[in-house]
Parts: structure tokens; sequence; C-alpha cells
């Protein structure tokens, strides 16, 4: 049989394992010590390599499942790479090429330049959940440790920054409670926010087989009936903005019902007092009309989750981003502190991670305002601890949170950033208020962006590009969002003259002249072996791991070093807080007395809309690399608008009509789909498509900047918007392919080998 490499799906915080079958005796893969003669390697009609991805049937958080993203994943490995570095004076001349030796000293020329001018707080790295946790961890040496600043930010500010904040004010600690096992074992699921079915398809066809055959409720509160609310026991599609109110009308039933864990609340909670003044403000009427609902459907709501035994929630980024994220997601976890579901099986508040490793890089210390082993940079000890690790003398690592995503695109804005470092990651496309962001790229002095394709939308805007080694072209683990920890296994190596993320980063440290700093970091298992040290006693103890003992499969934190694979406490169905301690000064979980604000930009007579944004199941993030696999751009060729008939018929709008979409930053020419799946008063827009890949698709130029207070995220999910009818009509064809992705979705089954062609 041919060798397989194992490894975790380079896509959402499902975290799936993959197997991808190696074709032998080529010269295009890794080295590998074969127990038989090798066997040519199989090719296309053009002699390019085949590449077979399928799911791993042994890996403990997917089975053997994988979606239509990870069987296709292999197509875009080769597509459009960056094969070595090249650098541009100004952002008007064409790229030239230099060695990794002229980069290198480029990159120190401009970081001991932007010091010696302005000070460290000069230079702003933005990294990404697509980093493997040794990039991550390198990062945060070089930047928050060598450099002296904070301004390392990823782009899971975008993504998970406000559930990190919630768990973390509530719980004492970042890391999610629940596991996948809770999917199996619950009896009634609350899912908000959250489209699973497309955006983690493997946990949603989990969860609802495992509600069929226990005949539990799920409960989907979305304004779109989305093919997971299609499922639903009750969907409840409020308002954009009414999350809070929902949930604290919820938790005013249940108060009055008397549907309490009072044991649960006295041992294990505190501040249940100024809860409960809260929840005296949300009564059904007000909470009912608020959210757009009936009071009998807010009440069927708080019935179920009353009689439930087992209630698991689960949220992604329909919670997270919001101006009231952190508030959101506190009171999600105030629902199942006041009814004791909590650490014990099929409970728990879930958040689902939208990239595959944004846990590992909160482990990592991959935020401005946090350190690795879920440390904070405004603690003085665990500054100090860090530093110790790091061989850094006192006072190395700045006091001072860095800049948040936003926050560094309004630096560059005021001319406070010299060197702008963007790696794996397209904030040309994906930050708020896009036009604003394009222009704060382009006063940038020095931009480098480190990435395996080009172009992509923010090279426009780079003056040195750096060739990434990418998935599979490298070996290091990634962290899902149950905690599972995956080595994922190198099988091919890298294309041109790319590098591995964590490489350039040591790189640079070392001619920096942090060479002790650096110099032991010789393989990705030397960084991770470095790293885990830093978790030892944490919440996310991981010095039980290193790449050899995750060779032979993946490992759920924690997992201290004296752990060993023999005991009970190396199932994978570990539960966080299952004794009813947590991680706070009294060891009590912390109810949060927090009022519903509502939208930061709510409809008005001018922008009369709210419009809200997300994925579509076949696409990822900005398109960078499902954009270059055919069967995807197949299944969702463009983006477009859905509206209510009932809206398009008060716009004398029709179906194939195209219009424009506008706020008051900027706005898109859409195809239109009328569909009664939208609640009336709401728009949606895929937030994929950049200018690289459509012109005036960029559903980023409509939304705002303004962010949660706490978690810094900002509120993607929701701004106010006016459509006009625009001349000219949308083309037939165009518009019978973007009615055909409301489809279901195309799910490979367990072990069925997907071919993906090099």
């Amino acid at each position: 049989m041919a060798d397989v490499a194992k490894t975790q799906c380079p896509y959402c915080g499902v975290g799936c394992g993959l197997e991808v079958v190696l074709p032998q005796a080529d010269p295009d893969i890794a080295p590998a010590a074969h127990s038989q003669a090798p066997k040519p390697a199989h090719r296309d009609q053009a002699g390019k390599i085949i590449w077979q991805a399928r799911g791993d049937r042994a890996h403990p958080s997917s089975l053997g499942k994988i979606c239509v993203k990870g069987g296709t994943v292999g197509e875009g490995i080769d597509r459009d790479r960056l094969l070595y570095p090249m650098v541009r004076d100004r952002l008007d001349q064409d790229f030239r090429r230099i060695s990794w030796d002229q980069a290198y000293d480029l990159i120190v020329e401009k970081i001991k330049g932007a010091i010696a001018s302005q000070g460290p707080d000069a230079i702003c790295v933005y990294g990404s959940g697509q980093f493997q946790t040794e990039d991550y961890y390198t990062a945060q040496k070089l930047i928050k440790g060598c450099i002296g600043t904070n301004n390392f930010d990823a782009n899971s500010r975008l993504c998970m920054s406000s559930a990190v904040s919630g768990y973390f004010h509530s719980f004492g600690s970042d890391g999610p409670p629940p596991c996948y096992a809770d999917l199996d074992q619950t009896d009634c699921a609350f899912l908000i926010g959250t489209n699973t079915a497309d955006c983690h398809p493997i946990i949603f066809n989990r969860l609802t087989q495992q509600l069929k055959k226990n005949k539990g409720t799920l409960i989907v509160i979305d304004p779109r009936r989305t093919k997971t609310a299609e499922k639903a026991t009750l969907h409840l599609a409020i308002k954009p903005g009414s999350d809070m109110m929902l949930l604290h009308g919820i938790g005013h039933l249940l108060l009055k019902w008397g549907k309490l864990d009072r044991s649960y609340i006295e041992a294990s909670t505190e501040g249940f007092a100024a809860y409960v003044e809260v929840l005296a403000h949300y009564p059904p009427r007000v909470v009912a009309a608020a959210c757009g609902i009936s009071i009998q459907h807010l009440a069927a709501a708080a019935r179920l989750w009353a009689k439930s035994q087992r209630v698991l929630s689960l949220w992604s980024m329909g919670i997270n981003q919001s101006t009231e994220g952190t508030a959101k997601c506190r009171a999600i976890i105030n629902l199942h502190l006041m009814t004791g579901n909590m650490g014990r099986p099929g409970t728990g508040p879930f958040s689902l991670t939208g990239q595959p490793n944004a846990m590992g890089g909160r482990e990592a210390g991959g935020l401005a305002h946090i350190l690795p082993g879920y440390r904070q940079v405004a603690n003085p000890e665990h500054r100090r601890e860090v530093e110790r690790a790091w061989q850094l003398p006192e006072g190395s690592i700045s006091s001072t949170p860095g800049l948040a995503a936003w926050e560094m695109i309004l630096a560059l804005e005021r001319g406070e950033v010299e060197l702008f470092w963007v790696a794996a990651t397209n904030p040309a496309v994906s930050m708020p208020d896009l036009e604003r962001t394009k222009r704060a790229l382009a006063r940038s002095p020095f931009t480098i962006c480190q990435d395996a394709y080009f172009p992509t939308e923010t090279t426009e805007y780079a003056h040195l590009v750096l060739p990434a080694a990418q998935w599979g072209e490298k070996t290091g683990v990634m962290t899902n969002s149950e905690r599972v920890v995956t080595l994922c296994q190198g099988f091919k190596q890298a294309r041109g003259e790319a590098k591995a993320d964590w490489e350039i980063f040591a790189a640079v440290g070392r001619r920096l002249g942090f060479t002790q700093q650096f110099e032991a970091q010789a393989t990705s298992a030397d960084v991770f072996a470095e790293f885990v040290i830093l978790t030892a006693g944490r919440l996310c103890d991981m010095t039980g791991l290193d790449h050899g003992r995750l060779a032979a499969g993946p490992i759920q934190w924690p997992m201290p070093a004296q752990a060993s694979l023999e005991t009970a406490a190396d199932r994978f169905d570990k539960r966080l807080y299952s004794n009813g301690r947590f991680l706070t000064p009294s060891g009590k979980a912390q109810f949060a007395a927090l009022h519903h604000r509502g939208l930061a930009e709510p409809p008005d007579p001018d922008y009369p809309w709210v419009l809200t944004t997300g994925r579509l199941y076949g696409h990822w993030h900005t398109l960078t690399r499902t954009g270059r696999i055919e069967r995807l751009n197949k299944m969702h060729p463009g983006a477009f608008l859905e509206i209510h008939p009932k809206d398009a018929a008060a716009l004398q709008l029709v179906a194939g009509d195209w219009v424009e979409v506008r706020s008051r930053r900027g706005s898109v020419q859409l195809p239109l789909l009328i569909t009664r799946a939208i609640a009336p008063g709401t728009l949606f827009v895929p937030m994929h498509w950049g200018f690289l890949w459509a012109d005036k698709m960029e559903a980023n130029a409509l939304t705002h900047p303004e962010a949660c207070p706490i978690s810094k995220q900002p509120e993607l999910k929701a701004c106010a918007v006016a459509v006009a009818k625009l001349a000219t009509q949308a083309d037939a064809q165009l518009q019978e392919q973007v009615q055909a992705q409301t489809q279901e979705p195309l799910m490979v089954p367990p072990g069925q080998v997907a071919i993906a062609r090099r």
C-alpha cells in the first residue's frame, strides 16, 4: 500500500483529520522511509501529480468524515504560488526578485530604523489562525520579547476574540469547557449566531444525527433560515442585534419559573443577585417586541431549555462579531451557570472557532493583549515568567497591550507605523470599512506580505513579499475547537524558495542579534518543545506532548507531563470545570450583569435595511485558497444579495435584477436572490470576494469598524444599508448559478478518496 501522511484539514476550527496518500519515488515529496520498493507517482494526462486526500478514521474529532473543502484541499497546493522573495520601492512599481539574505537584511534595516525613529511600537505584525502553533510562538518571542512591542495581533481578532474575553471574565481563563463528545450526549442543543451546517458541517452532522437518535431538541437563533435552521425543533428568526434581549428574556422566564440549580449557584458562582436585577428589565412582552418574535416562541425556547437535563450551547461569528460580543458570550454563559449546565456530559457553553489553529494561537499568546500559556500582558508576574523562559532582561516585554487589528489600521492612517508585517492573512478583503482600510494600507511606509500565494489583494499594498510554506509543506501542530492537538505532517517539499513562517521569524531574530533566543530552534519540534514549557501548570498544560508523542495520534489538552496515555484523563471527552471550581481569584464563576445595547448602526430612513454577512459552505475566508479550486468555484461562482420577497416587492425588484447596496462607507453591485429564508428588513451578502476575484462585490466595503470595547472585535455582522436597482440586469445563467448555491452541500463519506491534482 502507498504511504500516507497524517494531518489536519487547514480550513475551519472543527479540525478534521486527513490522510494524504503519498505518490512514491517522486522528487516533489518529502523523503520518507518506504517499507517496499518505490512505485511511480500517479499522474494526470498533463503529467501532474495526483494528490489523494481522504478522511482519517482514527482522528477522534472527525472520525473519518470530511466536507467538500477538505476533500478538495490538495487541488490548491501549487496554484499561483509565491516562489521567491520580491521587493519594490514604491507601490506603483513592479516587483523584482531578491535573495533571502537580501530580504532579511532589508527587514532588519527597517526594524532598526523604525525603533530608532519612533520606538518599537512603530512596528506592527498581523498574523493568522492559519499559522501552526510553532509559527505563532516564534512570532511572539520575536515581536513581544526581543523587539519589545505587543503589536502582534491576528485575524482571530475578527473571529473569536469575544469568546476569549467572555471565557476569561466569566471563568478566569480562556478555553472552551465542552468537547465534541458532548454533541453525542446533549438532549438540547442551543445554537445562536452560527450557521453550523455550512461553516462547521462535520460537527453539525454529528450533532443532528445524535439528536435524532436520542429524541433531543435543536433550538436555532438566526435571522436567516439557513440549512442549520431547517433542521431545528424551534427556529427563532430574531432581528439582528437583539441577541442580548433574547438571552435575558430566556433568563427572565427561567428565573420566574424557578428552573434554577440553586446548589450550583451557591457553591460555584458569584454575582447572581446583580444578574437577577438585570433580568427584571426583560419581561416577555418587551423582549418579544424587540426581537421581532412572538411571546409564545420566546416561552417555547425557555421551556425547552428548562425541561432539558443537558443543555449544550454553540455559537460563532454571529455572537462574536458585535459591539456587544463579550456581553453576549457572557449572557450565554449566565444561562448555563443559573441552570447548572456546566461540567457535565452534554452540557456547557461551546464557542466554535472559525480557523484551524485559532485555539493554538490563543495558547501561544497570539493576540495583542496575551502571552503564551493563557497569560496576560497586563500581569507583571506573567510577563516576568515569560521573560525568564525567553532569557530576556526584566522589563523586555511591554506592560502595555498592543494594538488590535483595527487599531493597527488607524495607526497606519495616523502615520504612527513604519513597518507593517502581514503573514498568512488578507486584510485588504477581511477588514471592515474596506475603502478606509485600503487608504491606510497605501500610506504604509513599508509593508511586508508573507504568504503562500501571489497575488492576493494585500500584496497589492506590499513593498516586500516573502514566500511562505503552506499546508502540506511543513510540519507543526494545530489545536481545534475541542482542544485536541494534531500533528500536521509535511508531505511534500515546499515550492520554490518558500520557508515555514517560524523559520522566517527566527532568522530575523538571529540577524537582530538575539542568537541565544533562537539558536536552539533547528526544527519545528524544537520550537514546540520550548513552547509547551510555558504551559506548565496552566489550564492549557501541554507539557506531556511533543511531536514524537503526537505522531502516534492527536491528544486533547490538558495533558501535563505526569499524565499517561493509559489513564482515564487521556480520553477525548475531557471537560473543563467538572469539579465546579474555576480560575477566578475566588474559584467561582462570575455572573455578568450587563444590559442590552443593540446595534452600533441601526437602520434609519436613509439606510433602512440591516445587512448581515457570512460564509458559504464551499468557500473559505477571502478565496486565497478555495478561489483557485475549480470545483468550489462552480459551487459558488459569485456573491449575491439575499432579500425577502416583501422587501423586493417594496423596491419593485424581481429575480434577475442587479442592485447597488450602499452604506455610509461604500457600495457593492450584486445580483438578487429573492428568498423567504431571510427575515424581512434583513439582507445577507457572503463575505468572500475581493477585488481580484470580482468587481464591486466586497462585502466589507459596507461594514463599519465599531467594536466590542472589551474584546475589540468589530461588528462585521451588521450595518445599515440602502438598496437601489441598477440599470443593467444579471445574466440569466449567472442568476441560475447563484440560485443553485442554495442546494444541499456535498459531503464526502468516511474513507472515500477525493482526487486532488497538482
